[in-house]
């Protein structure tokens, strides 16, 4: 049985965490922040944790 290559895309976008969850970044924090509200700015600066629904295919492009 060959061995599952880690998606390199994935590694640099997902932790995962103490419990066994997933961690992601939210979009749009990259540019234009000038026209974006400082609250929303502030709420998109948090890491968030993966939909339920797309965590088996994360976790198999991490190799776990």
């Amino acid at each position: 049985m060959p061995k599952f290559k880690t998606h390199s895309g994935a590694k640099k976008r997902f932790k995962l965490t103490g419990s066994g969850k997933l961690k992601r970044q939210q979009a749009n924090r990259r540019h234009y922040l000038e026209h974006k509200s400082s609250r929303l700015t502030r709420r998109l600066a948090s890491d968030q944790i993966v939909a339920k629904a797309d965590v088996k295919t994360i976790k198999r492009m991490l190799g776990l």
